[in-house]
């Protein structure tokens, strides 16, 4: 698995914890912060998901 992959989840899964956060707490700002982290992060995933598709494409 790409480097960039598991970044990219944890990424994503810190975005979660903050925008749930933000809910919580009525911070709006950290709540769109949160939103920003888990879209940069499924972002950084599908990129690492991309390098290993190539990869593994050449492989064959």
């Amino acid at each position: 698995m790409d480097k960039e992959r598991v970044e990219g989840m944890a990424k994503q899964a810190k975005g979660a914890i903050k925008e749930a956060t933000g809910k919580v707490t009525g911070d709006t700002s950290t709540q769109m912060e949160g939103k920003a982290d888990k879209t940069e992060g499924k972002v950084q995933n599908t990129v690492g998901g991309l390098k290993d598709k190539a990869r593994e494409a050449g492989k064959h």
